[in-house]
C-alpha cells in the first residue's frame, strides 16, 4: 500500500497541511551523440525538456547528472557549466540522466488552490441535486480520494491504484485534525498546520 501524499485544503482553497509521503523518483538514462536532439531549457534553478521527447524523456523532465556527475542549477558539481558542455562536440557521446521535476511548495499551494474550483465545478455538473463533488479521481498511475467536511475542508489523499480503505484513512485523518489540530487554543482556522519533527 503506497500513500503518496496527504493534503488538506482550506474551504477557500488555501493548502492548510501538505505531506509527500512517498514520491517515486522515476529517472531516464540515455547516452546521446552531436547534436542534441532534445530542446532544453536553461533556466536559473533547472535544466529542462522544452520540447521533443526520447525513450521516456519527455517535456517538463529536469537533467540530474551528465556523464554521471551531478547537476545543481545550470552547473555541474564540477563547477562546469552545463549549456556550454553540451553545446560542446567533442564532449560527445554524453550520457545524461532526467527525472520528473520535484513539486516545489509554491507549486502545490497552486495545485491546492486549483483543486478547489474543479471541486466546485464537479458539484454543479452533477446530474444529482447536492452533489458533494470529486470524491474519487482515477488516473493511470494513482488515485486521489477526496473527503470534504461539513464545513467545506476538504482532505486529499494520493495513492497507488487499486487500494481499498483509504475512505477509512480519510476519516482517521479528520479525527486527528479535529483532536489535534481543532482543539488546539493557538490554532487560527484557515492557517497552515506546522510539523515539528
Amino acid at each position: 500500500m503506497i500513500i503518496y501524499g496527504v493534503y488538506i485544503v482550506s474551504k477557500s482553497g488555501g493548502l492548510i497541511f501538505n505531506l509527500d509521503n512517498h514520491v517515486p523518483r522515476i529517472e531516464h538514462e540515455k547516452t546521446f551523440t552531436y547534436p542534441l536532439d532534445l530542446v532544453l531549457d536553461y533556466d536559473s534553478k533547472k535544466v529542462s525538456v522544452a520540447f521533443n521527447r526520447k525513450d521516456g524523456i519527455n517535456v517538463g523532465h529536469v537533467l540530474v547528472a551528465v556523464n554521471g556527475i551531478p547537476v545543481n542549477g545550470i552547473t555541474l558539481d564540477d563547477g562546469r557549466d552545463v549549456k556550454t558542455t553540451l553545446e560542446a562536440a567533442e564532449n560527445y557521446p554524453i550520457n545524461l540522466k532526467f527525472s520528473r521535476p520535484k513539486t516545489t511548495t509554491n507549486e502545490k499551494i497552486f495545485l491546492a488552490s486549483m483543486f478547489y474550483p474543479l471541486f466546485a465545478i464537479a458539484s454543479q455538473l452533477s446530474p444529482e441535486p447536492k452533489s458533494s463533488g470529486i470524491e474519487l479521481l482515477e488516473a493511470d498511475t494513482f488515485t486521489l480520494h477526496c473527503f470534504q467536511t461539513l464545513t467545506g475542508i476538504k482532505f486529499i489523499v494520493i495513492s497507488e491504484t487499486g487500494l481499498n480503505g483509504i475512505d477509512l484513512l480519510l476519516s482517521k485523518v479528520y479525527e486527528l485534525y479535529s483532536d489535534y489540530v481543532l482543539k488546539n487554543p493557538f490554532y487560527s482556522l484557515e492557517r497552515p498546520i506546522l510539523r515539528i519533527f
